[in-house]
């Protein structure tokens, strides 16, 4: 097959799940022998990037807050047009707006929704209204949606009479790494609470700012993770900056691995979910996480993560106040993570089930 990747920024991933579900998706699928093609934004993917068994078409975007999207996809759906592919699989709800688009020239399309991006609070009221107009598209202008949680699955069952197809993000069960390079962050083995993800609004880091700050305790919050497009929600966190609240940008690589590796808990204070891959990811180094109690959440860890009342910062609070007072019932989550990572969660499964939807397209197309 000849397949086609349009919506994410660009792979290899060095930030954002969707990039890193394409990516992972992407490599399986080429080392099966397929000829994948994934449009990558220039200003994300460097002219020397690889990516074994994927065609990287680095193609230019208008690079700003609402525009950068969907410039870059109407040019990659245009090309798309032109090339012989047989599936154009778009990511998110934006690009979806397309996906009948490439069926006039006799491709299959698949769109994934990665999670209800309307929601999110970086956006005005406008482009909001706009994305939550897609969810139509994404629901009846593709061949087949498939979404990412069993939560969206319901939404769109609900809300538009769409039988999406589930197949959940993956991870890897990595080998933890010992800590050889964090006291060049400033951070000590067992001695720090992480957060991974962008520091934007609905990742709910103000929460866990307000919460760590009411506890006195020799621990750092180590904050990992940078801008998208919401420079005035990072000025509102660093005034909680200081020697217990260290800012470190994205991290990637060994230095992003000793993080997830030794630190004390993870904190998950999302308010708005696709299916996250950074929970998967803390679970899967056997981590103990304190998540939000949101259903895309709940759904990725079940009984295997401490949790508290989503937005309330009086419970994030209690929680990790109790975890730091208890190593006991840390270890104790610890010693559950991994094994249910390992169960449920595979990158090997959710390209083989990506490949099947796109054969069953395929086959009805003969």
């Amino acid at each position: 097959m000849k397949i086609a990747m349009i919506g994410q920024k660009g792979v290899p991933a060095t930030y954002g799940g969707i990039e890193r579900h394409v990516e992972e998706i992407a490599v399986r699928l080429g080392r099966s022998g397929h000829d994948v093609s994934a449009f990558c934004r220039l200003h994300y993917t460097p002219e020397d990037a690889r990516l074994p068994g994927v065609h990287l078409l680095r193609r230019p975007s208008i690079h700003t807050k609402h525009l950068d999207t969907a410039s870059h996809v109407l040019w990659s759906t245009v090309e798309a047009m032109l090339r012989p592919f047989d599936i154009v699989h778009f990511h998110a709800l934006g690009p979806s707006a397309l996906a009948t688009l490439p069926r006039l020239t006799g491709s299959r399309t698949v769109v994934t929704v990665h999670g209800l991006d309307w929601q999110r609070q970086k956006w005005g009221r406008f482009a909001s209204w706009v994305l939550k107009q897609c969810e139509g598209p994404a629901a009846h202008f593709p061949n087949r949606t498939i979404v990412v949680s069993k939560t969206l699955r319901q939404y769109f069952k609900e809300h538009h009479h769409c039988d999406a197809v589930f197949i959940p993000n993956g991870t890897h069960l990595p080998q933890p790494r010992p800590a050889r390079k964090l006291a060049s962050l400033g951070l000590t083995p067992g001695k720090y609470v992480l957060f991974v993800g962008r520091l934007v609004p609905e990742k709910g880091v103000h929460f866990l700012c307000e919460a760590f700050s009411r506890i006195d305790s020799d621990m750092t919050l180590a904050l990992v993770g940078g801008l998208s497009f919401t420079q005035d929600y990072l000025d509102q966190l660093k005034r909680f900056e200081g020697p217990r609240v260290r800012f470190l940008d994205y991290m990637y690589g060994e230095m992003l691995e000793e993080l997830w590796s030794n630190a004390y808990v993870v904190v998950q204070p999302s308010i708005l979910e696709g299916l996250s891959i950074a929970l998967l990811e803390a679970l899967s180094y056997g981590r103990c996480v304190l998540m939000s109690d949101i259903p895309e959440n709940r759904e990725v860890a079940e009984e295997c993560a401490a949790m508290f009342q989503s937005q309330n910062v009086d419970d994030l609070e209690r929680q990790l106040r109790m975890l730091l007072e208890h190593p006991e019932v840390v270890r104790r989550y610890e010693s559950q993570a991994r094994g249910h990572i390992a169960e449920h969660f595979s990158w090997d499964k959710v390209a083989a089930s990506t490949e099947a939807v796109y054969r069953e397209l395929l086959a009805t197309r003969r």
